[in-house]
């Protein structure tokens, strides 16, 4: 009787053993790495060992800072052909040869151009520069900040066509036609790499992780005991901590915000997201943000959104296919998309 028993036992543990529920308990580690797009990369990750996530995690630093240089706009690197080697090159009859990495980058960013009614436009960059030099010398130094003079913005915008921009895609090679022409994908940008990066993930197996890079968040899976990631949506007031927190499984969530870049002109805030309309900071929403699985398209999304009004972006968002979308208003309104709701954790 005793050795039924154990043999009873000794089977029950084998076939708990086999069963999900039963494999060898996942544990919890975190990353972090500076600098790449300019700003804070968090990974989380369940493992068995603490040795396969350092390998994992070494991989997907890797993959961003290859992406974070060929996407650089401001700096060359040694041996390496990228967006600011383009951008360098004035004469619009030179097709400079690039890694396909960047050609299908580019074509990503041509149909986000469509997708969005031109509101997101990778051929901008003259006039972004502009503003960009602007913000940068107004937040060095305070006392001397101004506003660029519509002059110069205007007449930057005559030099911001899409069409600008030639990709052959057989030949892996970019031409930007107009020598005043210049790319910047800052919109576009993280979220792409961020996706590639959930793909690498996706193609080894790995099901538990979480990727945060600048608050572009992409979870892949689920967390290690089976459950959602949780993310929240940042109150810009400071009076709470969170306005929603959202449930998250294989989806990213991107968030465009008048507080994230900014700098004072004569007491009052003038941000980064700027409306291709007025060539000026985009009016009347704090907040967008997006909810769908493909990071670089909630990028371009959210801030091609934050420039329309919120009966036009709904309208947008509602004609796409697993996307959702909230709207935080300058008065404090929140809108949602149809879908939104059902990710919001209920208290």
């Amino acid at each position: 009787m005793k050795k039924r028993i154990l043999c009873f036992l000794l089977s029950a543990i084998t076939l708990c053993s086999l069963l999900t529920g039963c494999q060898p308990r996942l544990k919890k580690f975190s990353a972090y790495e500076f600098g790449l797009f300019d700003t804070i990369g968090a990974i989380t990750g369940y493992e068995e060992s603490e040795e396969e996530f350092n390998k994992v995690k070494t991989e997907i630093f890797n993959i961003l800072r290859e992406y974070h240089q060929l996407f650089d706009i401001y700096a060359v690197y040694p041996e390496k052909t990228n967006l600011c080697t383009i951008n360098n090159v004035k004469n619009g009859e030179v097709a400079t040869t690039v890694d396909k990495k960047i050609v299908d980058m580019l074509s990503f960013s041509k149909d986000a151009y469509t997708l969005t009614n031109g509101r997101v436009n990778v051929c901008m960059g003259s006039v972004l520069s502009i503003w960009h030099d602007y913000r940068e010398e107004g937040s060095d130094e305070p006392w001397n900040a101004k506003l660029p003079p519509m002059d110069d913005l205007v007449k930057a915008n005559e030099h911001t066509s899409i069409e600008n921009l030639v990709i052959d895609k057989e030949n892996l090679t970019v031409k930007i036609t107009d020598p005043n022409c210049r790319l910047d994908v800052g919109a576009i940008a993280k979220g792409y790499a961020v996706e590639r990066v959930a793909e690498y993930l996706e193609s080894i197996g790995k099901t538990n992780y979480l990727l945060n890079i600048g608050g572009n968040v992409r979870a892949i899976g689920t967390k290690g005991d089976g459950t959602p990631w949780l993310a929240g949506l940042e109150d810009p007031s400071g009076e709470k901590d969170f306005l929603d927190i959202l449930e998250l499984k294989d989806l990213s969530l991107v968030t465009s915000g008048s507080y994230q870049r900014y700098y004072y002109v004569d007491g009052k805030t003038y941000h980064h997201i700027i409306d291709k309309d007025t060539l000026m900071p985009s009016t009347g929403l704090t907040a967008v943000s997006v909810l769908t699985k493909d990071s670089g398209l909630g990028d371009a999304l959210s801030t091609s959104l934050f420039c329309m009004s919120v009966e036009d972006g709904l309208a947008l968002v509602e004609s796409l296919e697993g996307v959702e979308a909230r709207w935080l208003t300058e008065s404090g309104e929140t809108f949602y998309s149809t879908g939104f709701s059902q990710y919001i954790v209920k208290e």
